[in-house]
């Protein structure tokens, strides 16, 4: 016991012995600059002296924008830009699909290549014929009873307005006899109309003209994209009146007819319809003669 609290008194002397720390001009030998220490008071500083280092440089990498120059951080800026880049890159590239599927669409509206489908007069959408039994067709009790209660308010409702059954009108584009009919067997997805020379051709519903110019095989063609979902297509004019981007209305004129294009045998109006990009019957809800 006696040696190691002999050892410990020596190193808590050899800790707290004082010495100089002296700093002489070389040439001189003058003392320029002394200091009293002692090992523990260079142990503390020395502590401290770390301690403070590791806390200043967790602060700035933490809270400052200093960390941007430490190699192995990425800059907060190009993080974000990055970040918005990669989201304008996914709506680019979305809107590049839909533009393309436009497109290819426009282009089997000129060429006809596509399969057709087939539409119902009163709805304008595809539909299945089904079978219905005659008991599914009876009413039930409450069916009656809500008819006549419905009846009884509808007697004493002085303020009901009409409203048209029909969600879309077609406007005859010209009047004349159909000299080949719709056959998407033939791939004539389209009918052709007979018509004097310079006869007016009108648009069948408002919307936007976008596309207007000469192909070598049908002419002069104008195609009108209208609301709900509805493309029409005039080829073999002898002249158009509209441009590319144009608005038109219902009825307005937009074309004179002729007999341009190579597959043009006569003066006539060879009349497209296409909803949702499938092509559909026009005689269905257009009275051409």
């Amino acid at each position: 016991m006696s040696e190691k609290r002999l050892k410990r008194k020596i190193i808590k002397k050899k800790l707290f012995t004082k010495n100089r720390l002296v700093i002489l001009n070389e040439d001189t030998f003058e003392e320029v600059f002394s200091l009293r220490l002692t090992l523990m008071n260079v142990f503390v500083v020395a502590t401290i002296g770390a301690l403070l280092i590791i806390f200043v440089t967790t602060y700035i990498i933490a809270f400052t924008p200093l960390r941007e120059y430490i190699p192995g951080y990425a800059s907060t800026k190009l993080k974000k830009d990055a970040t918005e880049l990669a989201l304008k890159s996914d709506s680019l590239s979305k809107a590049l699909q839909k533009n393309e599927a436009y497109i290819a669409s426009i282009k089997k509206i000129l060429t006809g290549d596509l399969d057709v489908a087939k539409f119902s007069k009163d709805s304008i959408t595809a539909t299945n014929i089904e079978t219905i039994s005659e008991e599914d067709l009876q009413p039930t009790k409450a069916d009656l009873l809500l008819r006549e209660q419905v009846a009884r308010e509808d007697k004493y409702n002085l303020f009901e307005k009409a409203k048209p059954k029909a969600g879309v009108v077609l406007f005859p584009p010209a009047k004349g006899m159909i000299t080949e009919k719709f056959n998407p067997k033939e791939k004539h997805y389209a009918v052709d109309v007979a018509l004097a020379k310079n006869t007016p051709i009108k648009s069948v519903l408002s919307g936007n003209v976008i596309f207007a110019d000469w192909t070598p095989t049908n002419g002069n063609v104008i195609i009108i994209r209208h609301n709900n979902g509805f493309i029409s297509a005039y080829k073999h004019a002898a002249s158009l009146t509209k441009d590319q981007g144009e608005t038109v209305k219902s009825g307005e004129v937009i074309a004179l007819a002729g007999s341009t294009g190579q597959e043009s045998t006569g003066v006539h109006l060879h009349f497209e319809l296409w909803k949702d990009g499938y092509p559909i019957d026009p005689t269905i809800f257009i009275a051409f003669e």
